[in-house]
């Protein structure tokens, strides 16, 4: 197999298999992310999302199919892809021992960079994570937010092209969440590519170019937001009115409305479109009835989640395995990508 220093696809997978024990955790998943963008897999606890990025991060071995990271195949040149990526899970990296600088340092040290480089890239990345005036306090003192920042700027002292984000904002409030967001952007707008495994919706909606939807192993749908948004019913547009005779007259002029004489509103079946709006305004310029409010209510990720997924018990082996294979891979290979989880 042929590898390039800038792929097409920073990611590509084919059938990729993996159980424990009678446990099917993925059953034959293809996953294409191209470079420099925001993939996101979405799916319920259980779902398989992060035995797939284990997979891909060469963490775990799937037991059939197939993968690719950076041009490097995951199982023939496992090495090559680890000097390409950095992951940063549910669980934290960092020492809590040591300062947040010591991380960084101890990082730098792992990839192997000269002590005035490594002490250089620690003081710039800890100043891009707005980390410069804790650097020197332990880590254990950190907030939540500051800990996931942390954590992220350890992973991209090697300057890695790809980065794999297992749950990155889990159990962060609103503005922690939001900083990372920022961050993210700010990688992709760099050509870094990012594989964002979440289970918060918004965060999905708000970051990824593309999702797929990961349910019992398998990818149950794939696209972009919008796309995904657009194959759940339940769009419409709402009319309100305050005149009770033009709130009928609309009614008598609209098709396929659902009344609500208490609020005197209409609600109208549409798929959100220009061309569907214009449809609605005309009939009622036809009756001559002007609506006091109109708004349009779009499918969400809520409803593509609810829609697309079912309750899935969770695999018996999950993020205990995986965290043991990575702090084995660790140790026997003493390279800072396999420590990151």
């Amino acid at each position: 197999m042929t590898t390039t220093d800038t792929p097409a696809l920073a990611i590509e997978a084919e059938g990729l298999h993996k159980a424990y024990g009678e446990k099917q955790v993925l059953t034959g998943i293809d996953l294409r992310v191209p470079t420099g963008t925001v993939f996101s897999l979405l799916g319920p606890n259980g779902a398989g999302k992060t035995t797939a990025v284990g997979i891909l991060s060469t963490l775990l071995t799937a037991d059939a199919g197939h993968a690719r990271v950076g041009g490097h195949d995951v199982r023939a040149a496992a090495h090559a892809v680890r000097t390409t990526i950095g992951v940063t899970g549910q669980f934290s990296a960092v020492d809590g021992l040591i300062t947040g600088e010591e991380n960084m340092l101890l990082m730098a040290d792992l990839h192997h960079l000269p002590r005035q480089e490594g002490r250089r890239a620690a003081a710039d990345l800890l100043a891009r994570f707005d980390l410069t005036d804790a650097a020197r306090k332990p880590a254990s003192t950190y907030s939540g937010g500051m800990k996931r920042r942390l954590d992220l700027a350890m992973t991209l002292v090697g300057g890695p092209r790809i980065i794999f984000l297992d749950e990155p904002t889990t159990g962060l409030d609103p503005r922690s969440r939001h900083t990372m967001w920022g961050i993210v952007r700010e990688l992709v707008s760099d050509g870094t590519t990012v594989f964002l495994t979440t289970q918060y919706l918004e965060e999905a909606d708000e970051l990824a170019d593309r999702i797929a939807v990961l349910d019992g192993g398998r990818i149950v749908a794939e696209g972009t937001p919008a796309e995904l948004k657009r194959r759940v019913p339940g769009g419409h547009v709402r009319l309100r009115f305050t005149d009770p005779a033009a709130y009928e007259r609309a009614a008598t002029a609209l098709r396929e409305t659902t009344r609500d004489d208490d609020t005197l509103t209409l609600q109208i079946p549409s798929d959100g479109s220009q061309r569907e709006l214009r449809a609605v305004l005309d009939w009622l310029d036809s009756a001559g009835v002007e609506a006091d409010e109109l708004s349009v209510h779009t499918p969400d990720l809520d409803d593509v989640f609810f829609a697309l997924t079912t309750a899935t018990t969770p695999a018996t082996t999950p993020a205990t395995a995986t965290t043991a294979t990575a702090t084995a891979t660790a140790k026997s290979t003493n390279t800072p990508k396999e420590h990151a989880r």
